[in-house]
């Protein structure tokens, strides 16, 4: 974890792949960027996580260190005022007839027997949007930029390994893909743009990507 930007009110971190953003359950699961950003900063809130990412996708986070940045951060993601941007390794080739861009809608759930899975549900799924663009087939793998609209559970592992989305999952997904080496799935939050919570200024954070 690489701390990029911090000032009284925000932190960003560089978060890696096969790191928590927040704690899990159990003493074993506590470390995490939540909490080691809590312990390290002196008056930081206990709960400092106003977003998060899943624990095999690298990049970019911004978390609170007071309540007041906190609320308004909190607001921000959940109004869609973030803009958000990922870059993908897909595995495999993405066919032509996709495309070079577009927009995927699917509704999906918890399977509640086989969490943290998620499943397509056109009834009781709730939708996720997200747009996508072509960057390049190498080697037989698709690069893919994202932008997520909305900011679901695993959205963008279900929008690219699902037929309905764009078919192949991402490279070393361990859940809907192969997961061939594990903690290095090939997800990473490349950029991210915000209102700073004191000053009201947009802020952009920009990550390289490791793959």
């Amino acid at each position: 974890m690489i701390i990029i930007y911090q000032d009284q009110h925000i932190v960003v971190v560089d978060k890696p792949s096969g790191f928590l953003s927040v704690p899990g359950r159990g003493v074993e699961k506590i470390d995490s960027v939540a909490h080691r950003i809590s312990t390290i900063i002196p008056g930081c809130i206990d709960q400092p996580a106003v977003h998060r990412l899943d624990m095999d996708t690298s990049g970019l986070l911004v978390l609170a260190l007071t309540k007041d940045a906190h609320r308004n951060l909190s607001k921000q993601f959940q109004d869609r005022l973030t803009e958000k941007e990922y870059i993908a390794l897909l595995d495999g080739a993405l066919p032509k007839e996709h495309g070079n861009s577009g927009t995927i809608t699917l509704p999906f759930r918890l399977d509640v027997e086989n969490r943290p899975y998620q499943i397509y549900d056109e009834i009781h799924g709730k939708m996720g949007i997200s747009h996508w663009r072509r960057i390049s087939v190498e080697n037989g793998i698709t690069r893919i930029h994202f932008q997520p609209i909305t900011g679901r559970t695993h959205q963008l592992r279900i929008h690219s390994a699902h037929p309905k989305g764009l078919g192949l999952p991402i490279l070393d997904d361990p859940l809907y893909g192969n997961g061939a080496d594990p903690g290095k799935m090939k997800l990473h939050a490349s950029k991210l743009s915000f209102d700073h919570p004191g000053t009201s200024e947009r802020l952009t954070f920009t990550s390289p990507v490791p793959f």
